[in-house]
């Protein structure tokens, strides 16, 4: 949708944040309609799953049409199943990392990728990114979604964007010192390991140009212990961000930096249960369910993300808050005699120790019984302090292993630390 005559870009933005609900649903289902009249005559997935469907009386309607799940993307050839057009109508290429399966390849037309531009400037907003900025990208090139979107975003924003492909973690931290830039883009994991690598080599991070790190990829850029390390480290302050290669940037931080803002102006958002399928009661955690507003190239509706989140007010914005942000996938959570365990609330309380410098999980059967093992690089080597918090925190008793300095595995993009060997 343009911009309306006489309002400049930044401030619709703002002014679509300040609608009532049933104003914005109203723009959302204008926009939801116009989607459908553009891919039912033509996308055969979605044909399939609307039938003579054309178009919506209202959004309650929506929870009629059957849930998109990742699983009914992947095809026996390269390209996703949800295509639009054919392929030659296509200039974007990129992939999933394939964290939960087989990678998918997602593709996008030249409007669908001006789409990604428009929605990726609500996060450069929370960010208060100005064409004055400098913002380096601390991702590698290649088929991943994340570098290429935001240093678009940022190009169109008029702000300077600075690749720090191909380079080694000490090289990113010397051009960072001699481009100075302002901005830092990148997932937690990588922030603290920049913070890591520049302790060992004398380099004070608080002293660098950089005053607003912008996270994405994993959780932690909503969890209160994550978010203070990384801001310490490097005297910046944080904004989380969500997105996914096949559904779109969806979320943004708040201005309080409790959580994710939604971006309803693009996003139709569901919290279910993700046993039941059913939507959540107000107070309870669910699975993220959105249908995008835009892309009618690569279109999906009413997709299931796998992402456990808690929608709450609003604090700032009418976009839906999801409190904590990402608080981890819908099938990470393990039972370990009988305590229900997530890997980012155990990471949550690991990161409260800033001795502990990095860490891994690993679930294991003993018999019948399951159990957990935390591995640690710890500089005071005083384990039974972390074992104590775990305890109180998740009241369960795990084995916390000290593990050699440099020993564990250290991640450039999202984080793998959860080994599960039952």
């Amino acid at each position: 949708m343009p911009t309306p005559a006489g309002l400049d870009e930044r401030t619709y933005r703002d002014e679509i944040q300040s609608l009532s609900r049933e104003a914005l649903e109203c723009l959302q289902l204008e926009k939801l309609n116009t989607l459908l009249a553009q891919i039912v005559p033509a996308n055969r997935f979605y044909q399939k799953k609307l039938g003579d469907l054309k178009a919506l009386e209202s959004l309650e309607q929506l929870k009629h049409i059957p849930f998109t799940n990742k699983s009914e993307l992947l095809s026996e050839g390269l390209f996703a199943n949800n295509l639009t057009w054919p392929v030659d109508q296509y200039v974007r290429f990129h992939r999933t990392s394939g964290t939960t399966g087989k990678p998918l390849a997602v593709l996008d037309t030249a409007d669908d990728w001006i789409w990604w531009m428009n929605v990726w400037q609500y996060v450069l907003d929370a960010a208060e990114v100005h064409s004055s900025d400098r913002a380096f990208l601390a991702f590698s090139f290649g088929p991943f979604i994340g570098f290429w979107s935001a240093h678009d975003a940022i190009v169109a924003r008029g702000a300077m964007s600075i690749p720090g492909g191909g380079l080694s973690t000490r090289a990113r931290l010397d051009l960072i010192k001699d481009s100075r830039p302002t901005v830092l883009l990148c997932t937690p994991t990588y922030a603290l390991r920049l913070a890591e690598v520049a302790a060992a080599n004398d380099i004070d991070l608080r002293a660098s140009s950089v005053t607003r790190i912008i996270v994405a990829g994993e959780p932690g850029g909503s969890i209160p212990s994550i978010r203070t390390r990384i801001e310490k480290a490097w005297d910046a302050k944080l904004i989380d961000h969500a997105g996914a290669s096949e559904i779109g940037p969806w979320g943004f931080g708040d201005a309080n930096q409790t959580g994710l803002h939604i971006c309803e102006a693009e996003f139709i958002a569901e919290v279910i249960d993700p046993e039941s399928g059913n939507a959540i009661q107000p107070g309870e955690t669910g699975e993220l369910v959105l249908t995008c507003l835009g892309r009618p190239g690569s279109p999906l509706l009413r997709y299931r993300t796998g992402d456990r989140v808690l929608p709450t007010n609003a604090d700032g914005s009418n976009f839906v808050l999801l409190k904590g942000g990402v608080l981890g996938r819908a099938d990470d959570m393990i039972v370990i005699r009988g305590v229900n365990v997530f890997p980012s609330a155990v990471e949550e309380i690991l990161r409260t120790f800033e001795d502990v410098i990095e860490y891994r999980i690993t679930a294991f059967k003993n018999g019948a019984m399951d159990g957990l093992t935390i591995e640690v690089e710890d500089q005071t080597e005083n384990t039974g302090r972390i074992k104590d918090a775990i305890e109180v925190g998740l009241g369960l008793r795990v084995q916390v292993i000290l593990a050699e300095a440099n020993s564990l595995p250290r991640f450039e993009a999202k984080g793998r630390r959860f080994i599960d060997n039952r």
